[in-house]
């Protein structure tokens, strides 16, 4: 029986980790430059279709 190769699997989880780190970090760029950043004319889904992710400073509605 194969050894599971566990240093590849290490190697996978940590640029899956960097992929998404770096696709926060180029989200949060394109909102902090886009024109119009507030809740003004903001359903409760973005334009893209994908709900909204609440995140760690998000406070709920009252």
């Amino acid at each position: 029986m194969a050894k599971p190769n566990y240093s590849f699997e290490k190697r996978q989880r940590e640029l899956a980790k960097k992929k998404k780190k770096e696709e926060k970090l180029k989200e949060k760029e394109l909102r902090k430059t886009s024109p119009g950043s507030g809740d003004a004319g903001q359903g409760d889904e973005p334009a893209d279709g994908e709900p909204q992710e609440a995140g760690a400073g998000d406070q709920p509605a009252p």
